[in-house]
């Protein structure tokens, strides 16, 4: 431990010393075609004979941009970066721009990469909860990069309604996790998005949907598709390109004409790589075969997985819950009583039982995300959660 690997197909992985594991960490989530996907191999190949690099425009750019426009509804413009938390960074500097506000509002336990302007309570404790004030992420951090934040309750319409009361016409933008995946998988309450998007356009502020897990992974539409609500600016990642690096800015005509006009500046030297659109062209094109069935029927599985999970800890007497929407879904050893709304919700969770139960799956063939995370791709088999599903229960047994 920590466990190092050297190959794998599918949906295995295999370990340097033999094991064979059925992988649902994904690498961490952009795996959403398994290892070694017969379609990405072969676009990685063609793209693998051509200049890697140009540094200038090639047509790779204007067709995976087209597709995503297709696809995800806030997307009238696209730019690409190379990791989630730069497209962050860029849908910030945006939202700047656009409404010459200097603050955004950002919520407790979301993630939203790991830089100094964003790395604040993202797993705060409950006495920093309470001081009702940024806190900090990582040592290291410039104490100042907190001033251009704010920070609420997730979930509560009432907690953004009064950061904007405190903080009249100063904030620029919303930021959320549309689903909050980086802290359990729970889902937004029931109307929840839309109240935001309505206080936002009330405010003068833009709402940006962070889906860089979300996105082509709940839907092949993002997650702003399956709620219904549209976004002024959406980031997306790690499935975008089924492993390579890559994301993508998505948002309103006149957002990205802060960039067509030259009023926010955006670079960056491996920004739209032939390599990685070519494996983005090549992720989208098997994710949105039959109008999304593949994506779809994934996250049937991961939910059939949720629910095993679920009724696994209910014969056994184990006290947890399973949130998630199929794709993603995450484990809680939890006593708390009630479905879990929010971030705070998470500090009751049984820390220690999580890890003993990690290592006793590990021995049991299945490998899940330290945080007890399960990302399902669309090479999972029924075989697989079947197998899994057996595996968890005689772990569960072990506890």
């Amino acid at each position: 431990m920590p466990l190092y690997f050297k190959g794998g197909r599918g949906s295995r992985l295999i370990d340097v010393d033999d094991n064979e594991y059925i992988d649902y960490t994904l690498a961490w989530g952009p795996m959403i075609l398994g290892h070694l996907h017969p379609a990405l191999v072969e676009a990685m190949v063609e793209a693998a004979q051509k200049p890697h690099n140009y540094g200038a425009q090639h047509d790779l750019e204007y067709e995976v941009g087209e597709t995503i426009q297709s696809l995800v509804p806030c997307a009238d413009r696209t730019a690409f970066t190379s990791s989630g938390s730069e497209g962050v960074q860029l849908a910030l500097r945006l939202a700047r721009a656009k409404t010459g506000r200097p603050l955004i509002l950002k919520f407790e336990g979301h993630y939203h990469g790991w830089l100094d302007s964003v790395l604040w309570s993202y797993k705060p404790t409950a006495e920093q909860c309470e001081a009702g004030r940024p806190s900090p992420g990582s040592g290291g951090q410039t104490p100042n990069a907190a001033d251009n934040l704010v920070v609420a309750r997730w979930n509560s319409i009432e907690a953004a309604e009064e950061a904007f009361a405190k903080h009249k016409d100063q904030i620029a933008a919303v930021i959320t996790e549309p689903y909050l995946c980086n802290s359990g998988c729970i889902p937004p309450a029931d109307g929840y998005l839309q109240a935001l998007r309505e206080l936002c356009d009330r405010e003068g502020a833009l709402l940006i949907f962070d889906e860089v897990i979300t996105g082509f992974r709940m839907h092949i539409g993002g997650a702003q598709t399956q709620c219904g609500v549209t976004p002024d600016i959406g980031t997306f990642g790690k499935a975008i390109a089924g492993g390579p690096t890559l994301s993508a800015v998505c948002g309103k005509a006149e957002v990205f004409q802060m960039l067509e006009e030259g009023k926010a500046a955006f670079g960056g030297t491996f920004n739209g790589n032939p390599l990685s659109l070519a494996a983005a062209r090549a992720t989208l094109g098997v994710l949105s075969a039959d109008g999304g069935k593949p994506l779809a029927d994934a996250n049937q599985r991961g939910l059939r997985l949720r629910d095993g999970i679920r009724a696994i800890g209910q014969k056994l007497g184990v006290p947890l819950q399973v949130n998630g929407f199929g794709c993603a879904i995450a484990l809680h050893f939890t006593e708390i009583e009630g479905p879990m709304t929010e971030y705070r919700d998470t500090l009751h969770n049984d820390a220690a039982k999580l890890r003993t139960f990690l290592k006793l799956a590990l021995d049991e063939g299945v490998n899940i995300l330290a945080d007890g995370r399960f990302y399902t791709s669309v090479v999972h088999t029924d075989a697989d959660i079947e197998q899994t599903l057996a595996a968890v229960e005689r772990a569960m047994a072990k506890l």
